[in-house]
């Protein structure tokens, strides 16, 4: 383990029980950690410049050799809280979605359910730095992370896209994974594994550390009940559904 690994992960709440035994420990000394939003880092791994990335999973067909190297992932068995369709119209009304700009799989989910689980045409709009200001009346948008969690008081209707793929496919989703684009070295991975699982066993400790203004949600609650950590063969499957489903779009 002399090679320093160039790690890309996301800078959002939920990937902090992950990040702890990483930032917390010596194995941070043997990598070079950068912290992004989700688009950003699948663009790094895509550029070759990180060599592990937490990516949205709706890029991994365009990399050339992708490799899930982590049991862990960011997924959930339904409710995810913190990636929706928010909007101050019920979906029927709805005429216009802003499509988040910081994530790929979400925008690919938001797009399939809307087709085939919600049957609703909507012109999609290209979302920019302040897009959540403009969801009003007929036009809807689907935002993610953090910003989603604050946004949960914010709109009259919520449709948590976990739940709605949940209900239209049967299986759990995951939404990011730690993949690679090169062949890494098992010593390293099951270190970088056991590094992931501190904070999962260790949650009190990942949430005493947030600051007070950012816990904008309960967070014993997101981490136990909406953000669903482990590869398990359910969620397997409903990653293969999901990139099937999105072959070619």
């Amino acid at each position: 383990m002399d090679k320093k690994w160039r790690i890309g992960a996301v800078s959002y709440l939920n990937t902090r029980p992950l990040l702890l035994g990483m930032e917390q420990s010596p194995f941070l000394d043997s990598i070079h950690l950068v912290k992004s939003y989700p688009a950003q880092i699948a663009q790094d791994l895509l550029d070759d410049t990180i060599d592990i990335g937490l990516i949205p999973v709706a890029i991994m067909p365009l990399l050339s050799n992708p490799q899930i190297v982590s049991k862990y992932v960011i997924g959930t068995e339904g409710e995810v809280a913190s990636v929706a369709l928010f909007s101050q119209v019920p979906i029927d009304q709805i005429e216009k979605v802003y499509l988040d700009y910081q994530s790929r799989t979400s925008v690919q989910l938001a797009k399939l359910l809307l087709a085939q689980y919600w049957n609703k045409e909507v012109e999609f709009l290209i979302a920019t730095e302040g897009y959540i200001n403009e969801i009003s009346g007929t036009t809807a948008g689907v935002i993610i992370g953090d910003r989603a969690l604050t946004s949960l008081n914010r709109f009259e209707h919520i449709y948590d896209l976990g739940l709605a793929w949940k209900a239209y496919a049967g299986l759990p989703f995951v939404f990011a994974a730690w993949v690679a684009n090169k062949p890494i070295p098992a010593e390293f991975m099951e270190a970088f594994d056991a590094a992931n699982g501190y904070g999962l066993s260790n949650l009190e400790q990942v949430i005493a550390l947030i600051p007070a203004a950012e816990q904008v949600y309960d967070l014993q609650k997101y981490y136990t009940e909406n953000i669903s950590y482990e590869l398990t063969p359910e969620k397997r499957k409903g990653l293969e559904l999901f990139l099937e489903l999105i072959k070619n779009k």
